[in-house]
């Protein structure tokens, strides 16, 4: 009998555990920024319990400091449109879930781009709930948590980022995306989706690079060459049957 870390769902598992910590640190980055923003400590660690999206939280504490109060609506708008890509997310999980109306429910609160990104890495259907629950449950929890350590040690700390707090995420999802560009339309769609994102950065909000590059993948999947065209259908009387 194989042990359990030698099994799909094990190394599902551990992939899950390395992304949650990678990401989950960068909590205190948003800990401290958002009160640095004005809000408080209740307010801030509510932000990551209930909205939990990492690019929209970012976004709604970056148009508070910048307008204060007055400008939540703009806030809310802003980090509602970052997460529009949950709900596409929320789509292409719903068969790897599974199961009933209860299950999917509470899925839905731990789908971001962290868990999807690991679930659909695994090949074998269990392996593939295991990395999506694990990375989602985990970073859900490591987030809240460095989320308060930063908003009570905000001033402490400083800027989170001098700690390369900032590009630990990016780098948990480099290594589990590296395996798997092992054919020339992979590494086209990888190459393509970071031209696009490294080109909208610095002039888009944090979030719509990502929605911009996904795009890439889903054109090359729309208008992939390699694709067998439909087989014409052969009508009677030009060498068909009557």
């Amino acid at each position: 009998m194989r042990s359990l870390h030698r099994t799909p769902e094990g190394l599902a598992t551990r992939q899950g555990l390395a992304v949650a910590l990678a990401t989950s640190a960068y909590g205190i980055s948003f800990g401290a920024l958002s009160v640095a923003s004005g809000l408080d400590v209740w307010q801030t660690c509510v932000l990551s319990l209930l909205m939990f999206t990492g690019g929209s939280q970012f976004a709604f504490v970056g148009v508070i400091a910048a307008g204060g109060v007055a400008a939540a609506p703009a806030a809310i708008a802003s980090s509602a449109l970052l997460g529009v890509r949950n709900a596409a997310y929320a789509m292409r999980m719903a068969p790897v879930v599974a199961g009933g109306f209860w299950r999917k429910a509470s899925a839905t609160h731990f789908t971001i781009d962290e868990s999807v990104a690991v679930g659909l890495a695994q090949e074998e259907p269990r392996a593939r709930q295991a990395g999506f629950w694990v990375t989602g449950v985990a970073i859900w929890v490591g987030w809240n948590l460095s989320t308060l350590l930063g908003a009570l040690l905000g001033d402490v700390l400083g800027d989170p980022r001098a700690y390369g707090l900032d590009a630990a995420a990016a780098g948990a999802f480099l290594a589990l995306l590296w395996p798997r560009l092992r054919g020339r339309q992979p590494l086209a769609v990888a190459a393509g989706a970071a031209i696009v994102a490294a080109a909208l950065t610095p002039s888009l909000m944090p979030g719509i690079p990502v929605i911009a590059a996904a795009g890439v993948a889903v054109a090359v999947g729309l208008f992939d060459p390699r694709r067998p065209a439909a087989t014409p259908v052969v009508q009677a009387g030009e060498g068909g049957m009557p």
